[in-house]
C-alpha cells in the first residue's frame, strides 16, 4: 500500500479507499457465486488530501486518516486503478464517506 500513496495524492478532501474483500464463502464452507454475493460497503483509508480549502484559503482538515476503516455509500465514487498494482482503489470526497468504524 505505501507504493500507492507515492503514486497517487488525492487532493482537497478526496479521500483514497481500498474496499474490502467481498465474502465468498459462508461459515459453512459453501462457496456464494458472485451475482449472489452482497456489494462491499466498508473499506480502508489508504491516502487522505490536504482537507477544503475556506473563502479565506485556510484548510479544514479531513476527519479521517490513513488506516481508518469506513462506512460508504452503495453508489459513488470514483474507481481507481494503478498500473503495476492489481488491487482496485476508490476515491471519495470526505463528505460521501457515511461513517467511521471503531475497531
Amino acid at each position: 500500500m505505501a507504493n500507492v500513496v507515492k503514486k497517487l495524492v488525492p487532493l482537497l478532501d478526496r479521500v483514497l479507499i481500498k474496499r474490502a474483500e467481498a465474502v465468498t464463502k459462508t461459515a459453512g464452507g459453501i462457496m456464494i457465486p458472485e451475482k449472489a454475493q452482497s456489494k462491499v460497503l466498508q473499506g480502508e483509508v489508504v491516502a487522505v488530501g490536504p482537507g477544503a480549502r475556506k473563502d479565506n484559503g485556510e484548510f479544514v482538515p479531513v476527519l479521517v486518516k490513513v488506516g481508518d476503516r469506513v462506512l460508504l455509500p452503495e453508489y459513488g465514487g470514483t474507481k481507481v486503478s494503478l498500473e503495476n498494482d492489481e488491487k482496485e482503489y476508490h476515491l471519495f470526497r470526505e463528505a460521501d464517506i457515511l461513517a467511521k468504524i471503531d475497531n
